[in-house]
């Protein structure tokens, strides 16, 4: 029993791998009555949460069977691999057994779906209900929400985890299409915009109630294919934007196609999937989230597509010069938030410390900024030069030499020490 049990685990496993929809949680889910484990603050899948904590979960499929033959999913029907489903105990109890040998501290749960979506909903759902109200586990849960599941099991697995998430898949419908020709984006909206008005239903009763029901406590998130699809990045990021935007999302994830079969409809791009170009739609997602651009700002008709040598906000800045140079000591926090080089942290020590006097180039570099990108762009107490003396493709040849030249000293020094 315990090797088929560890068979299935190396199976489903490996399966969920492809889910990177994984982060801190937000959750604030406590334990009470002398349960087992606490959610509140805890994130999940060896990632970082916003103070700092690398933390861990079990992240598995229920099941690899499924009834899709998605072109650029490994668990698709069509594809030659081993099959396995847990059964619901079989899943209470390898999360009850790792949380109390301290491997993780929390469960990512996804599936493929077997039969249709309720039927498998209905088992994705039993097992959360029994962790919570039979192992009374405060631990934390992300549960992959399944297309088609009716409404009625969907918003009863909101009251047991912490978050949900379904996959849009493709980041056009014309994508979806090609490679998913039985799933629909309609598919995805109708559960996020179910569990969006059941959040913002309980939480307009909290001014009228005292308590309430804790519902997903963590909200949602959704992921994207990228790179299986021509779509450009104007068109990945306009759709996050939406959906952002409407659902309330907490996450848009984005996730570099890894080739996994030969099917003619599906990109030739060798063995890695496209890193340079998912890290800079994270960083474009940053920006649209924590330092107030508009989408259209950094993408748009005359820029479809990021630069892969340089940050998307560098980018911007290279094309928006007449907004430069920044006075550091009179400008207020907002423009010195697009100063690339700078961050939020540093943008409110920048903030905080004129108060007490001018700011000047040894300041700046111990407030920690990044002074050799963000000089082009400022001015300051003791400025040497003004920006208007430089040309966009000088600055940006000139910090692209600055970063080569910091990185081959640092390998060189750590060749060195052998």
């Amino acid at each position: 029993m315990f090797e088929r049990i560890r068979e299935k685990l190396e199976i489903l496993a490996d399966a969920a791998k492809y889910d990177v929809s994984c982060s801190s949680s937000g959750s604030n889910r406590k334990n009470h009555n002398k349960g087992l484990g606490d959610a509140e603050g805890s994130g999940i899948c060896h990632t970082y949460t916003e103070d700092g904590r690398c933390v861990s979960l079990l992240k598995i499929l229920l099941t690899n069977h499924c009834i899709y033959d998605c072109a650029f999913c490994v668990s698709r029907k069509s594809n030659d691999v081993k099959r396995a489903a847990f059964t619901v105990d079989e899943v209470v109890s390898l999360t009850m057994n790792f949380y109390r040998r301290n491997y993780i501290e929390g469960l990512f749960l996804s599936s493929g779906i077997f039969k249709n979506g309720d039927y498998t909903m209905e088992r994705l759902l039993n097992i959360v209900k029994k962790l919570r109200t039979e192992e009374r586990f405060n631990g934390y849960i992300h549960l992959k929400t399944i297309p088609g599941a009716s409404a009625e099991l969907l918003q009863e697995a909101g009251l047991y985890v912490d978050r949900m998430s379904i996959n849009l898949e493709m980041p056009t419908e014309l994508g979806l299409k090609l490679l998913a020709p039985d799933k629909s984006h309609e598919d995805v909206k109708a559960p996020l915009g179910l569990i969006k008005d059941k959040i913002q239903q309980l939480n307009n009763e909290k001014a009228l109630i005292k308590s309430t029901p804790k519902f997903v406590p963590a909200g949602q998130s959704t992921q994207m294919v990228i790179g299986a699809t021509p779509e450009s990045d104007k068109e990945i990021m306009h759709t996050a934007d939406h959906y952002y935007r409407k659902f309330n999302l907490k996450r848009v994830y984005y996730s570099g196609y890894i080739p996994i079969s030969n099917d003619n409809r599906l990109p030739i791009i060798g063995s890695q999937p496209p890193l340079i170009r998912e890290n800079r739609l994270y960083q474009t997602d940053w920006l649209m989230r924590f330092y107030g651009f508009n989408i259209t700002e950094i993408l748009n008709d005359a820029n479809p597509n990021l630069d892969a040598d340089i940050d998307p906000k560098l980018s911007w800045a290279l094309r928006n010069l007449d907004q430069f140079p920044v006075d550091v000591n009179t400008a207020d926090y907002k423009q010195i938030l697009r100063v690339p080089g700078i961050g939020v942290t540093s943008a409110l020590k920048i903030v905080q410390s004129r108060k007490f006097g001018r700011l000047y180039e040894n300041q700046l570099k111990k407030i920690g900024i990044a002074f050799n990108r963000a000089r082009h762009f400022i001015r300051y107490a003791d400025s040497p030069l003004q920006l208007k003396e430089f040309e966009g493709g000088h600055i940006k040849n000139l910090i692209l030499s600055e970063s080569t030249s910091k990185y081959s000293k640092q390998a060189t020094n750590q060749l060195s020490l052998f």
